[in-house]
């Protein structure tokens, strides 16, 4: 069975009343009826003016900050920044950002040419040896930078290692957080990034709604799981979602406890895909079979909830404010207190990664900006009986808030709206 938490690591056309078709689903059918397009075959990548745009922000930042140098490691930011996609080695390979130049490398001697593969072109390399200090090499070109105050940013991602390395080496430099660079570069996203986040979005909707077209009477969730997987592949993208089936809908991740599809059964799934690495991040609740008076209720408040975080969503207002305005339907529901059945914050950022900074969680003042996305995920969790959640990614407006990819959730039957 895939999790969701699972899934997030190796992260419409016509409106159907699932909970009143169960007859349809009586035998097994092909894993994808429908004949989807390839609907990224036409997109078109970022630029090396889009990489130059994001040095320079960065640039701005470091000054304004009195940093001199960011460096960065393999994972998302180095993709972010320099378009190169390096995975995490116990041998310290990054791109040092700074002031002076174009970024400088930082890399393994025995990887030369494979880096020079992957690294724009112009841009320095200057490599170490199996015997030799990767970290007294950054000092070194900080120094050959003739930067003012030695005061060398690290990004989040990077290893403990890497950090007690520069500590002990290079103890001339000034370690400070690089977040402050990371996340104000990647909080807000460019309309190019949005349009590729609102694709991946579509995408994934359009997969479970074929998904939920094959629901079956003893199905497994990883049948489900392979349906959705093949209806993403056919629009081409890899992507999927891990679906929950009764009781186990209320564990928030998911349960270890497989559990076959019955009739009355909630059916929750969570997941998505990536369109030019931009994420989609959905969850749908429906029912197999007619729904029970409190199952609809529940999906009821839960979508009120969703609807009024994007409302409370605007330039200006804060995370908190967006977290607050879910969990008040919920709370007045009689779903309280707190995260008694409403366990966690209502929405996190995505972009590159399924989560990321910025969060909307209590306690977090930061103001919204046009261009900031986040997730718009309220949910009610009942052990033994079963859990509803309802998630869309959203993007931050210049007057308000808009769901990314559309299709969202109308009823407990028809979880798409055309699209």
């Amino acid at each position: 069975m895939i999790s969701r938490r699972d899934f997030v690591k190796i992260g419409s056309l016509s409106i159907i009343p699932f909970g009143f078709v169960k007859r349809l689903f009586s035998k097994p059918e092909p894993a994808v009826q429908a004949k989807f397009e390839n609907m990224v075959a036409g997109v078109k990548p970022l630029t090396p003016e889009d990489y130059e745009h994001r040095l320079e922000k960065a640039q701005r930042l470091m000054a304004a900050h009195k940093i001199d140098g960011l460096f960065l490691t393999g994972g998302a930011n180095l993709v972010y920044f320099a378009s190169v996609n390096w995975g995490t080695s116990e041998r310290t390979f990054g791109a040092l950002l700074n002031l002076k130049k174009k970024p400088v490398w930082v890399c393994p001697g025995f990887e030369l040419d494979r880096a020079k593969e992957l690294i724009p072109e112009g841009q320095e390399i200057r490599i170490w040896e199996e015997d030799e200090s990767p970290y007294k090499l950054i000092s070194e070109i900080m120094k050959t930078l003739g930067t003012r105050s030695g005061s060398l940013a690290i990004s989040p991602s990077t290893s403990s290692f890497v950090l007690f390395g520069i500590r002990k080496d290079a103890p001339s430099l000034e370690l400070v957080d690089g977040a402050v660079i990371t996340e104000e570069c990647r909080g807000t996203k460019t309309e190019k990034e949005i349009a590729y986040m609102d694709l991946a979005n579509k995408i994934t909707k359009l997969a479970y709604r074929e998904g939920f077209k094959h629901l079956r009477e003893g199905m497994s969730p990883r049948d489900l799981s392979g349906t959705i997987s093949a209806a993403h592949q056919q629009m081409g993208v890899s992507g999927g979602g891990g679906p929950q089936f009764g009781p186990n809908t209320a564990f928030p991740h998911g349960s270890r406890v497989l559990r076959t599809l019955n009739e009355g059964d909630m059916v929750m799934v969570d997941g998505g895909c990536s369109v030019e690495g931009y994420r989609s991040d959905v969850t749908r609740t429906i029912v197999f079979g007619r729904p029970s008076d409190k199952q609809r209720t529940v999906w009821d408040i839960v979508k009120k909830a969703q609807s009024e975080a994007l409302k409370a969503a605007r330039p200006g207002a804060s995370c908190e404010d967006v977290d607050r305005a879910a969990r008040k339907v919920i709370e007045d529901a009689g779903f309280g207190p707190g995260y008694k059945y409403f366990s966690h914050r209502v929405g996190h950022g995505i972009g590159l990664e399924g989560h990321e900074y910025p969060y909307l969680v209590k306690g977090n003042k930061l103001k919204l900006q046009p261009g900031m996305t986040f997730s718009d995920e309220p949910g009610i969790y009942i052990p033994g009986e079963f859990g509803i959640r309802t998630e869309d990614c959203m993007v931050i407006t210049e007057n308000g808030a808009r769901l990314l990819g559309g299709m969202e959730a109308v009823s407990i039957e028809s979880p798409f709206a055309e699209g």
